[in-house]
């Protein structure tokens, strides 16, 4: 007799099935078949990202913030008004940063044209000796009896269409509303759906694994991303602080410690383009040159310390994946989905390691991604 408390998810009158007679093996698909299978997949999965995308984000959303509304259900919070407190107030907060934000991006949108304008002549001045070289180079093989190469001028033209975001704006905002809508509903409902879904299993003892693979799941994610979020919010505030101690205004500061913080959540790519950013900022922002490269250096500094150092640390073993396995990760689902696939690569991942980890016979090819 098992001494467990039963599992709400497991009906209670449910048996363990006997094992099945023996069976012979499946016929084995040919290589031609899994190869068009996983093209029809990922065409699928990229076809169909306008639907997809909403409802991979409210799972997601849910799945974090369900401990919170389980946590608010055993202080006697009912289920229906914890989920409406956790969405209010994560609504309520991205609200309040964004109107913070939204002053200091507008202007520095505004004031980029004419600040790389004036941009323009110092990277003339600094490129200069390269140019110099450039035409010793070819004074030499005009003097060799060569032929320079010709420059070719690339002139691109773009017409400028005003209704542009007026056509894009309102499905924007009716996909953040399905995200919004499809997140209340998978905390009303998720649970019952689970129950029911989980009824369909054939056993007792499949029924006991999924759940245990669910709640693992459920239960580690959540505490990865907030991990995961802490530490990004730290390095945000660490990198606005240091650009406050450039003398860069407060609310600019701010701006780019929680664009810094955003790039951290996508792996080496968001390493990649806040590199490139933070140039485009000490360029824009200072007049010194090497003032100018000090942001962008300090930047990879922090996020070196990071990701080899505190991140590993914090999160063990347990949750590290292969460089390798996440940057294929990163592109495909990045080159799929775009930005949000570049935010979703890793919770995936992380997903499927957990999954793995809990299946008999499958925690070979968890390790294959850490």
């Amino acid at each position: 007799m098992s001494l467990l408390p039963p599992d709400p998810l497991i009906p209670a009158d449910e048996s363990d099935v006997p094992a099945a007679a023996m069976t012979a093996p499946r016929p084995r698909a040919s290589v031609a078949v899994l190869v068009l299978a996983t093209l029809a997949v990922g065409y699928t999965l990229w076809a169909a990202q306008d639907l997809l995308l909403p409802v991979l984000l409210a799972m997601f959303f849910a799945l974090v913030a369900n401990p919170i509304v389980r946590l608010l259900k055993r202080l006697w919070v009912p289920r229906a008004l914890g989920a409406v407190l956790v969405v209010v107030g994560g609504l309520a907060t991205a609200a309040a940063l964004g109107s913070q934000l939204v002053v200091p991006a507008t202007e520095w949108v505004g004031n980029v044209p004419r600040e790389l304008k004036q941009l323009a002549p110092k990277l003339r001045e600094w490129a200069k000796p390269m140019q110099e070289a450039n035409q010793a180079a070819e004074n030499i093989a005009r003097a060799a009896g060569g032929e320079p190469a010709k420059r070719v001028q690339v002139v691109r033209t773009e017409v400028d269409d005003p209704y542009r975001m007026l056509m894009t704006t309102p499905p924007m905002l009716a996909s953040m509303a399905a995200v919004v809508l499809l997140t209340l509903f998978f905390l009303f409902y998720g649970e019952n759906l689970q129950r029911r879904a989980i009824a369909l299993l054939p056993g007792h003892q499949q029924k006991k694994v999924t759940v245990e693979v669910m709640r693992s799941i459920e239960l580690e994610l959540s505490r990865y991303v907030l991990t995961i979020s802490v530490i990004n919010v730290l390095v945000g505030l660490v990198f606005a602080g240091f650009l406050y101690a450039l003398q860069l205004p407060l609310p600019e500061a701010l701006l780019w410690g929680t664009v810094v913080a955003l790039l951290n959540f996508a792996p080496y790519v968001g390493a990649l383009i806040g590199m490139g950013l933070m140039l485009v900022v000490g360029f824009v922002s200072f007049e010194d040159p090497w003032l100018s490269v000090l942001p962008a250096l300090f930047y990879v500094g922090l996020n070196t310390l990071e990701g080899q150092i505190v991140t590993p640390i914090v999160l063990g073993r347990r949750m590290a994946l292969s460089p390798l396995v996440l940057i294929l990760a990163l592109l495909l689902f990045g080159w799929l989905w775009g930005i949000i696939g570049l935010l979703l690569a890793v919770p995936l991942l992380v997903c499927v390691k957990l999954a793995l980890a809990r299946v008999e016979g499958m925690d070979g090819w968890a390790r294959l991604l850490e």
